[in-house]
């Protein structure tokens, strides 16, 4: 049988990222039509190209490939009534609450708990398609991956960092293993 390769990129930068403040729909900033297909040669051909849905990973994806499938799975974390929002305008108790206690959602949308379950729901479903993926998606996404695939507690998930157009790759052969690559 041959192994699942699931190589996960976090989208490229938003203005948004720039201004500290957390996601919405928005649009990468760059010249991402300038830049289409600029990344397509960085994996084999054949690799089955996936994205979320929102703007930032589409647009990300036409760097890679001109032809990306959307993935649900894939979307950003739902943070309801925080969304857009510049982080220091925040109230610092319920944004406290939320990076210790990953089950509660301050916020009113998705939780660290339930994102990270949509995202194990995810790679199962990976592990019986044998074969190269390519995901763009979000940093918050990865994390939750690497917590599942790395079997931590749900307290690591502040402790990852994911940098724009950044890439983990994770195999699956009867088990889910983080992958680190040379590019020398």
């Amino acid at each position: 049988m041959r192994a699942t390769r699931l190589t996960l990129i976090c989208h490229a930068v938003t203005p948004l990222q720039k201004q500290g403040r957390f996601a919405d729909d928005e649009s990468v900033a760059m010249d991402w039509q300038g830049a289409a297909l600029s990344l397509a040669a960085r994996y084999k051909p054949g690799a089955r190209l996936l994205s979320g849905p929102e703007a930032r990973t589409r647009q990300t994806a036409r760097l890679f490939g001109a032809h990306a499938e959307i993935d649900e799975a894939l979307r950003d974390i739902d943070l309801g009534q925080w969304r857009g929002r510049d982080i220091r305008t925040l109230d610092p108790a319920a944004l406290d609450r939320w990076r210790a206690d990953s089950a509660s959602s301050p916020h009113g949308g998705e939780s660290v708990d339930q994102l990270c379950a949509r995202v194990a729901l995810c790679l199962k479903s990976l592990e019986c398609q044998p074969g190269h993926s390519v995901a763009i998606t979000h940093p918050f996404v990865i994390r939750a991956a690497m917590l599942c695939v790395m079997q931590f507690p749900a307290a690591m998930f502040y402790r990852i960092d994911v940098e724009p157009l950044s890439a983990v790759e994770l195999r699956f052969n009867q088990v889910w293993r983080l992958r680190l690559e040379t590019h020398a």
